[in-house]
């Protein structure tokens, strides 16, 4: 073959092959690019740093404060007890008497937390034991009764109502009995005004 001789077959076709007018790029993840976050548990100081900024009610894993109840059974019985026990003796005018011991104490106190809102509720019966002395005649006897308060609810003081019963009243007349039992009444008001005192502390749970 002379100098002019026959091209190649893979020369021909890469020369006759018009070049793309088209140009490709790759993008590549940058190497320096920010790591996802990693979960972490949170400290006790995490959470004491939380409640220090936000006025939060509630237990610390409520935080959304959808509804938490809390049970105040036992400090609203003794509490109760401590408070009408306070009220101490009375004076009438032919006689006197006192509460002596609660008998019976029963019922239910509350703390709601809902929406992250506080509320407050009890129900409770109470009956007392109350001894005294009056005058009956010429002469000064003791008296032993019952106070029983029936189911009072937080709010509801104002229609609070006691029903009074007089032991070994058997031998008295009709007005006798009728003025213990009217004397003995006159403790209701002294007991609202310590069930309000208790409903006082009750919000400040």
């Amino acid at each position: 073959m002379d100098g002019g001789g026959v091209v190649s077959s893979e020369k021909q076709s890469a020369e006759s092959t018009p070049a793309s007018s088209y140009t490709y790029w790759v993008r590549e993840a940058k190497q320096d690019a920010a790591p996802l976050p990693v979960p972490r548990k949170l400290t006790a100081d995490d959470l004491s740093t939380g409640s220090k900024s936000s006025n939060h009610l509630g237990s610390a894993w409520n935080k959304a404060g959808t509804w938490e109840e809390k049970n105040l059974n036992k400090w609203a019985t003794e509490r109760i007890k401590e408070l009408v026990l306070s009220v101490g003796s009375l004076e009438f005018s032919s006689g006197k008497a006192e509460i002596s011991e609660v008998s019976r104490c029963t019922g239910d106190a509350f703390l709601v937390t809902v929406r992250n809102k506080k509320r407050v509720g009890y129900t409770y019966e109470i009956t007392l034991k109350v001894k005294g002395e009056w005058l009956i005649g010429e002469e000064k006897k003791t008296f032993k009764g019952n106070l029983d308060i029936a189911e009072f609810s937080f709010g509801e003081l104002d229609d609070l109502q006691v029903e009074v019963k007089v032991n070994d009243e058997k031998d008295l007349l009709h007005q006798d009995k009728q003025r213990i039992r009217q004397d003995m009444k006159m403790f209701l008001k002294p007991l609202r005004e310590k069930l309000l005192e208790f409903e006082a502390e009750l919000k400040e749970r």
